[in-house]
């Protein structure tokens, strides 16, 4: 056999002491929420708006919710469903969950109803947390046709009292009569229940995406996976313990919670939350809590620093300001630099990857590849090993274009109730991760394309199939296809080509609307156009690859 080009991990030497010292990371996040609470028990765990919890009370309030969990039956290894916005009762959720021995399945709250519906069958959850808003609209029915006994719902307005109307402008409602309220539960200070502690083994999330095929599948997420990236980040990154660290990434989202609520855990930090991304909402959090770390999408920053209110002085605290889930245009870097003084770092991960498997490490910069003006990702960590292959599997040189395989112990052990899929996406272990890159000989790790038909529309990934299904359910549409094209904003948007039936008429607008009715928002195309008829292959098949170059 072959020797493998990469086993020598020439990014090892751009990597710092730090980064490359040896760690024992606890075995789950809960087990670094003890240790935060034995060092610094009053020191704040959550800020949101004017809302605080220490360590102390996050810890006593998610004991509580564990025991009302299993008070409700809920045993270990059941399900529980999360689908809320940046709050403190989604990190008290998820620590409750995971005391009671449960599996958290984390859910965008811009899931329709036949998208949580969808998740929620395949999990097998039993319990769903969600906004009291949610659950008066359309939650309701969507849980009558599920397996989930037991509802809490959350008031988002609940541990703060701002009600900051940009992003906080819904009315209170009255407490649903027939959902548990989770903040009344935790309050009770039941103990957590004995016997259900976890180890790195033990799946923690069921994360839901695309991956590389269109069924979305659940990336079962391993508790052990989440405690090694923390501590790497606690470990390796310049953030004292107990700074502060901003929730910009959505907590649904893998990166929210392992580079936001498990890092900050991780350190004793102060994760602070805004509920949902909002630019000055976020500008006023910087400026109140002085963060030293966020990571979010480039987008996030595209809008943070379009900004009329944006000034350096809100960006002077941060010590690591990151960005991830979606490309990076080397002009973004430039302008936050010269504009607000930090240097936004990039990286590259997957759900599979429990996040990041590649990063600019600390004092680096990434360089830009010449040939393409392509921005490097950054480089593995030192337990990873990242390989470019070609269509049959073999190993190309350094510089040549392949497909990325990443093995290292951030790499999920597959997907939830898919064997099939689990043997094809992860060949002895290693992660397929379906998009096209190379290294360069020092290391350093490029994307360059995606390895089917993805779109990646602000770090969110849509896959084509689903949105045509639902193009397809419109009376007047004969054929659709649907492509990603590029956008300034979101990186990349979703587009659809549309014939149209025999005698019927639709306009583009009626169509995005159609859409958006039915998905997240972003996954419905913001643009529409009509053909008299799609280009085909001999044999019928649509030929996406001339779309894409109609642009």
């Amino acid at each position: 056999m072959t020797a493998s080009i990469y086993a020598a991990k020439p990014w090892l030497a751009r990597l710092s002491k730090a980064q490359l010292a040896r760690i024992s990371p606890p075995e789950t996040v809960v087990h670094s929420l003890r240790a935060a609470v034995r060092r610094a028990p009053d020191r704040t765990a959550l800020a949101y708006f004017d809302g605080r919890l220490s360590y102390r009370e996050t810890d006593a309030f998610s004991d509580s919710l564990a025991g009302h969990l299993a008070a409700k039956g809920v045993e270990r290894g059941d399900r529980v469903a999360v689908i809320l916005q940046n709050c403190p009762q989604f990190v008290l959720a998820l620590l409750g969950a995971w005391k009671a021995g449960a599996i958290v399945v984390p859910l965008n709250p811009m899931y329709r109803s036949a998208e949580v519906a969808k998740a929620l069958d395949d999990s097998g959850a039993t319990v769903l947390v969600c906004a009291d808003h949610a659950w008066e609209s359309y939650l309701r029915a969507v849980v009558a046709e599920s397996s989930v006994h037991t509802v809490l719902t959350v008031c988002e307005r609940d541990l703060q009292t701002r009600d900051d109307p940009r992003v906080l402008g819904a009315a209170r409602l009255p407490r649903p009569y027939d959902t548990d309220d989770l903040v009344t539960a935790a309050r009770r200070r039941l103990p957590a229940p004995a016997g259900r502690e976890l180890s790195a083994a033990d799946t923690a999330l069921i994360s839901y995406t695309s991956g590389t095929s269109g069924t979305p599948k659940g990336a079962m997420n391993h508790h052990g996976a989440i405690a090694y990236i923390a501590e790497r980040q606690r470990t390796a990154l310049p953030v004292a313990e107990g700074a502060c660290y901003f929730a910009l990434a959505p907590l649904f989202h893998i990166t929210g919670v392992v580079c936001e609520l498990a890092a900050s855990i991780a350190n004793a930090g102060t994760l602070a939350l805004a509920y949902r991304f909002e630019a000055g909402v976020v500008l006023d959090a910087f400026a109140e809590h002085r963060p030293a770390f966020t990571v979010g999408p480039s987008t996030a920053f595209m809008a943070l620093t379009a900004h009329p209110g944006a000034t350096r002085e809100h960006f002077a605290s941060f010590q690591v300001l990151a960005s991830g889930g979606a490309p990076v245009p080397p002009a973004l870097i430039d302008r936050i630099r010269t504009d607000f003084g930090p240097y936004l770092t990039n990286g590259y991960g997957l759900t599979e990857s429990t996040a990041p498997c590649a990063s600019v490490p600390p004092g680096l910069e990434a360089p830009v590849d010449p040939a393409s003006g392509t921005l490097s990702v950054g480089v593995p960590g030192p337990d990873t090993m990242v390989r470019i292959v070609d269509e049959k599997g073999e190993e190309v040189p350094f510089g040549a274009h392949g497909e990325i395989m990443i093995s290292g112990p951030q790499v999920v052990s597959g997907y939830w109730g898919m064997p099939e899929a689990t043997a094809e996406t992860f060949p002895g272990g290693e992660l397929r991760s379906g998009d096209i890159g190379f290294m360069d000989p020092d290391g350093w790790l490029y994307v360059v394309d995606r390895k089917k038909d993805m779109i990646n529309a602000s770090g969110f990934k849509v896959w084509p199939r689903e949105v045509e299904d639902v193009l397809h359910t419109h009376p007047a549409v004969r054929e659709a296809a649907v492509v990603g094209v590029p956008d300034a904003y979101r990186g990349e948007t979703v587009k659809a080509y549309i014939s149209l039936r025999p005698g019927a008429a639709a306009e583009p607008a009626e169509l995005s609307r159609y859409c958006a009715e039915r998905l997240a928002a972003y996954k419905y195309p913001r643009q529409v156009e009509i053909l008299p008829e799609l280009p085909k292959t001999a044999s019928g098949k649509i030929l996406r690859r001339e779309l894409r170059e109609r642009r």
